[in-house]
């Protein structure tokens, strides 16, 4: 199903808003410059299906249902408060407007649409006029303050560390206003987003007129680093290591939020996955943006021991869904594999704020595993359909699949801001340094040490591992960084937690103009220092064969056991492709893999098929085909 502007959620306001109209630059402050989304366009190939689909389908149903599930009303009652309202919902669902927002704003660069601009413009109108004089902006509490939401306290901030998630909004709608003027150039959101920012840095905060108090959810800390770096106001990055430096230092001490110790004393991630990796975030952003060598050891050692003892093989995280948290050091169970749709989104953040941090091709190593594994199996292929937990083994009396939408929508609508985010990923630039991270067809537009260059992408990843790039405007020097996938350096990842079980040794080749180059590894990366011309060729050759993958020996739930794996992508064996019960199939030293394309297939995919006729497909594409019995991990029997 497609949804159109007007159809998905009635008639729209479509009322102009007042603002800049003219598009403004982010000032960026990590020791590596992020190529921001607005310089990057996403075309063809496999990323071009999952953007059409969000654009389609996607955001417009996340808008639809914050109308139809009343988040729209809930700022209409707060603009005109009363004591006889019912405040019902969760406190934070103010967010999923947020979030939407933010995921449309993404989509204006590379689908330019007049008609979904002054959508969001009416939009926050309504926004707008729930927020009170002093900048506060917490529908929650707003529209009836005599009684407000039960998680909500009797004041404000009283319950900030527990369940009012004003914070938490706080950091979403920041995220959100951030994205809406870079793509738009509009303040009309980030006026709204300051007005609360500067509220709570007045009312929160160590000195004797105000309270001390810390997200009980956090990502505030993210958004307040993310309008330091649109603003140029080092007050809300001040405000974000605020919140970090007095976490574990107030009255709520509880793993599950990360308050049980100070951060800089926390050496293993526990708790709530989602609420651990947006802390880790704006923990590697205050180590980013500051400096603080303490800051970035805390970080280094928390991911460290994520991804040496508590990651799945598809990158997802959080293995117990007590708590929807991480377990204990190598606890990683399968069918009860709890791997929240937003842990993994969590871990993008966490990674590629490393890299800018470190410049060091191995979290990008996890961040494509995530990305092409634990994440996109959140969202069917058609963008309609969605996953809160992704386990890695399910049997058909779960009768466990995707949903239209849950209650507690905060899966959906980050999908809704996440996929179209992904042009944000794709290059970084450090003075003469231009990396490329991520392979898909896209062109885009740098700036190196001032000057314009324009490049490229043209592949068929991650199904095919040939990537042609094209320089297509440089007449200067610069260091082109091609990063050489961990997986065809023979590596699973960046730790001794999964290793290959096969002989197979993978290569790769990069050449300039025809030419191979010979040249060591940097960090991860191909580094190919020259005078540019517009009409350079740029080819990498990654070695895409099936691979076996084994699991450190103290993962008590694969032992004896492998997993199949072909470039990026963790493939699993599904009950529709197989005659034989999925718990019956086996892995051997004499099993054979075999790559087959199959173009009409799930969008297109590449299935592993064996000399014994078992099928693997990619893990992101299972449960399209009815209720199934799916496993990633299969027995091997010598």
């Amino acid at each position: 199903m497609k949804y159109s502007w007007i159809a998905a959620w009635g008639l729209c306001l479509l009322i102009g808003c007042q603002g800049q109209t003219a598009q403004q630059p982010l000032n960026h402050g990590y020791p590596i410059d992020p190529v921001a989304f607005t310089n990057v366009k996403v075309g063809d190939g496999f990323w071009g299906q999952r953007l059409q689909a969000s654009r389609e389908v996607t955001v417009p149903l996340a808008f639809s249902k914050c109308e139809e599930t009343g988040r729209y009303r809930n700022f209409e009652k707060a603009a005109h408060p009363s004591d006889t309202i019912q405040v019902t919902g969760f406190s934070f669902d103010d967010t999923d407007v947020y979030k939407t927002i933010e995921g449309a704003s993404y989509l204006l660069q590379t689908y330019p649409d007049a008609q979904l601009e002054r959508y969001i413009d009416s939009v926050l109108v309504i926004v707008a006029g729930a927020q009170e004089p002093d900048g506060y902006l917490y529908t929650a509490r707003t529209m009836n303050p005599k009684h407000p939401h039960e998680w909500a306290g009797t004041k404000r901030w009283e319950q900030v560390e527990e369940l009012s998630h004003e914070f938490y909004n706080l950091g979403h709608m920041l995220e959100a206003a951030v994205a809406h003027y870079q793509a738009t150039g509009k303040r009309n959101f980030l006026d709204i987003a300051i007005r609360y920012a500067d509220c709570v840095i007045r009312e929160v905060g160590p000195h004797p007129d105000q309270v001390i108090r810390v997200p009980g959810h956090q990502i505030a800390e993210m958004g307040l680093a993310k309008l330091y770096l649109a603003t140029g106001d080092k007050k809300y990055l001040d405000q974000a290591k605020f919140f970090l430096d007095y976490r574990g230092k107030t009255e709520h001490r509880d793993p599950y939020n990360q308050t049980h110790l100070p951060v800089l004393e926390q050496h293993e991630a526990v708790g709530h996955a989602v609420r651990a990796t947006y802390m880790y975030a704006g923990m590697a952003d205050v180590a980013a943006l500051t400096g603080d060598q303490g800051y970035i050891n805390a970080i280094d050692t928390i991911w460290n021991n994520i991804v040496s003892k508590k990651m799945y093989i598809t990158g997802g995280i959080g293995s117990t869904n007590n708590g929807e948290a991480f377990g204990a050091n190598y606890e990683l169970p399968n069918a009860t594999a709890y791997n929240e749709t937003c842990a993994a989104i969590g871990m993008v953040y966490v990674n590629h704020r490393l890299f800018l941090l470190h410049g060091d091709a191995k979290y990008y190593d996890v961040l494509e595993r995530t990305l092409y594994n634990g994440l996109i199996s959140g969202v069917s292929l058609e963008g309609d359909a969605f996953f809160y937990p992704n386990p890695l083994a399910v049997s058909k009396e779960r009768k466990y699949q995707r949903q239209a939408w849950f209650g507690c929508a905060c899966c959906p609508s980050n999908i809704s801001r996440f996929i179209p985010s992904l042009p944000g990923y794709v290059y970084a630039v450090k003075d003469n340094e231009v990396y490329v991270n991520l392979f898909m067809g896209n062109r885009s537009q740098l700036q190196v040490n001032g000057k314009p260059v324009v490049l490229s992408q043209e592949t068929g990843y991650p199904y095919s591992g040939h990537v042609k790039l094209t320089v297509e405007d440089a007449s200067q020097p610069f260091t082109l960084k091609v990063r050489i996938p961990g997986w065809t350096r023979n590596e699973v990842i960046p730790s001794d937690l999964y290793a290959f079980a096969d002989e197979h040794q993978s290569s790769w080749q990069v050449k300039v103009n025809g030419q191979v180059v010979d040249a060591a590894l940097q960090q991860g990366y191909c580094a190919i220092a020259r005078e540019w011309r517009a009409g350079d060729v740029v080819e990498m050759d990654f070695d895409l064969q099936p691979r076996l993958v084994k699991a450190n020996e103290q993962v008590e739930a694969d032992r004896g056991r492998v997993a199949v794996q072909c470039g990026p992508l963790v493939y699993c064996a599904e009950s529709p492709d197989n005659a034989k019960p999925i718990d019956s199939i086996t892995l051997g030293p004499q099993t054979q893999l075999k790559l087959e394309w199959q173009p009409d297939k799930l969008h297109g995919i590449n299935q592993i098929v064996t000399n014994d006729g078992a099928v693997f497909i990619p893990y992101y594409a299972w449960a399209h085909r009815g209720v199934s019995d799916m496993g990633v991990w299969i027995p091997f029997e010598q």
